[in-house]
């Protein structure tokens, strides 16, 4: 596992432990009393055209890898659903991205994002990834999570510094960036449960977490481009 990696696990548990105290912001988009706020149903009309792409970009891909991740765990129950041990762990962790895509799903409307036109694609892919690891053993489906998700923690994390750069003072943005916060801790806290559930066990885990994290990272090229 890389420096950078460990140093987001590290954070993301920090702030697990401060969520035990507060309202996470994704509540925001499923709180019937903040229908009308305008962080959660407008978006910034003032972005240069770089800065609106780069917020384009961001939604899109996230979407997109949101979708991913809920077919890779679809793929992963499809065939370890049944296990009693290896089975609830997974669907926790399913059901923490089930509320990821809903979310994503209302920020891309609401910012008016063009969705990635590979999302067919994505689901496949997904499902195919979740549920090939899946027949591997146990170990070989905590590695394709361990994997999956050391990328997309670091991804969210570059995508935040590339956010800071956004000149507007539309109060979407800092809730958007929250969000992402909240989503990357707990992409990181996945990849802290595959960790301790042998995912380094997996047979020729290097070979496997290196394929699996570059086509991570050729897939995150793809969707914000398309």
């Amino acid at each position: 596992m890389t420096l950078g990696a460990r140093t987001l696990r590290s954070l993301a548990q920090s702030r697990r432990y401060l969520s035990t105290t507060r309202t996470l912001p994704s509540a925001q988009y499923t709180d019937p009393t903040k229908r009308h706020d305008i962080a959660i149903v407008s978006t910034p009309e003032d972005l240069p055209p770089s800065e609106r792409h780069v917020l384009d970009s961001a939604l899109r891909v996230d979407q997109a890898g949101e979708v991913a991740a809920n077919w890779i765990y679809r793929g992963q129950m499809a065939v370890l659903g049944r296990d009693p041990n290896t089975g609830p762990i997974i669907q926790d962790m399913w059901d923490q991205e089930k509320k990821h895509i809903a979310v994503m799903n209302q920020m891309q409307v609401q910012h008016q994002v063009r969705p990635t036109v590979l999302w067919e694609v994505a689901k496949v892919a997904g499902f195919g990834l979740g549920a090939v690891t899946a027949l591997m053993g146990k170990e070989a489906a905590m590695a394709c999570t361990e994997a999956v998700e050391t990328v997309i923690g670091e991804h969210y994390d570059d995508q935040l510094r590339e956010m800071e750069g956004l000149s507007t003072s539309h109060p979407s943005i800092p809730l958007l960036k929250d969000v992402i916060r909240e989503f990357r801790d707990d992409e990181l806290e996945h990849l802290d449960t595959a960790v301790e559930n042998h995912s380094q066990r997996a047979p020729a885990h290097a070979l496997l977490s290196t394929v699996v994290g570059a086509g991570c990272k050729v897939a995150i090229e793809l969707c914000k481009r398309f």
